[in-house]
């Protein structure tokens, strides 16, 4: 096996990605924005390009329009990271389920039962639900899983936002079962995998959200192995960021193809952070790890906030009209993922590890 020190790079904190997840997580603010502007007769679906009524929509047109695509940028982070915390541990596959448990579930389950009480309101005063209509039992089972997505679900449902988590416990799942083959080659297994993936995604394979989440989190993992081996140097990939971004735009402007035109940015934005962060010997950039502790409240907390934003104004179209109620949003958007952070998330992720640590003594002493 190769030993760990060669798996692990130096730097401690990628503080750039950190930084770059946050802003991620406010380009899908923009991209749900339209959620304000559904006719109450229609009970789902969006309604983009509303560039009368949305509040500077020519200055944040991309944002409001493709924001959605934020969504595999968090996924091929996630690989990058996920490498670069568990390749060189030699316990990362007995602590990682744990390790996910305690980030993911506590925040997933309390605003899924908020906005399942929310939903139940909206439904009384409206006669159907607000965006996300498969609110029935089966659906909330499947979301207390994180399993919504996995191709049980007749759509999204309740959190809606929630649906990329539970694409990416797939790609968590084959990361913790190809740990050992990872540690040995993880350049090769990792490229394998998402051009694999990509692949059937392409083809237009059942289940392609989440083949699209392992090649992307795998894409992630893959750039990681080529910074290990100094193939991913910052000069390097300062140089590959221009030619992914035109990728991106030859992709779009003559295949028309959203998938190639998304995989190329996705990886051009990367490559950039990742270069902004090995060059960055003396973490200049350590204010992006505070603001991208707040990006995971953020994703979970903005539906939750639009359905109670809904539910108390009424005529809430016309308010979401003016560039006031635009800031308002991101602005108590911005600052619920900051509270959940320091008031929720970490005391219940410490809580849910010391569980598992009592659970593990327990287990051994009776052995």
């Amino acid at each position: 096996m190769t030993p760990p020190r060669v798996l692990r790079l130096e730097k401690r904190h990628f503080d750039t990605l950190d930084l770059t997840r946050m802003l991620a997580a406010v380009a899908v603010l923009f991209w749900h924005y339209q959620h304000f502007f559904v006719p109450d007769i229609v009970p789902y679906g969006f309604q983009v390009n509303r560039a009368g009524v949305e509040p500077l929509h020519r200055p944040f047109a991309l944002l409001y329009d493709h924001g959605h695509v934020a969504v595999q940028y968090f996924w091929a982070v996630s690989g990058f990271v996920f490498a670069h915390v568990y390749l060189a541990d030699p316990h990362s596959r007995s602590r990682f389920w744990p390790a996910r448990i305690a980030r993911l579930w506590p925040l997933h389950l309390l605003t899924l039962c908020i906005v399942a009480l929310f939903q139940a309101g909206y439904l009384v005063r409206n006669g159907h639900y607000f965006i996300y209509a498969w609110n029935d039992a089966r659906h909330f089972v499947l979301n207390l899983f994180l399993a919504q997505y996995w191709g049980f679900q007749q759509n999204q449902s309740f959190n809606g936002p929630a649906w990329s988590l539970s694409t990416e416990i797939v790609a968590y799942a084959a990361f913790w079962l190809l740990l050992p083959v990872l540690r040995r080659a993880p350049g090769t297994v990792a490229g394998l995998l998402a051009a694999t993936t990509m692949t059937l995604v392409l083809a237009g394979a059942p289940n392609e959200t989440v083949l699209s989440c392992i090649a992307y989190f795998f894409g992630g993992a893959g750039v990681y192995a080529l910074a290990l081996k100094d193939i991913a140097t910052p000069a390097r990939l300062v140089a590959a960021a221009p030619g992914l971004a035109l990728a991106a735009w030859a992709a779009w402007t003559f295949w028309r193809s959203e998938e190639l035109a998304t995989g190329a940015a996705t990886f051009a934005v990367l490559a950039l952070a990742v270069a902004v962060d090995l060059a960055d010997t003396r973490r200049v950039m350590r204010f992006g790890k505070r603001l991208g502790d707040a990006s995971y409240g953020i994703y979970l907390w903005h539906f939750p906030l639009q359905l109670l934003l809904v539910l108390a104004i009424p005529g809430v179209q016309a308010a979401a009209g003016r560039t006031g109620f635009l800031v308002f949003f991101i602005a108590c958007s911005i600052m619920a993922g900051f509270a959940s952070h320091a008031l929720f998330e970490r005391p219940a992720q410490r809580a849910v590890l010391r569980l598992f640590d009592r659970l593990r003594q327990r287990r051994a002493a009776a052995a």
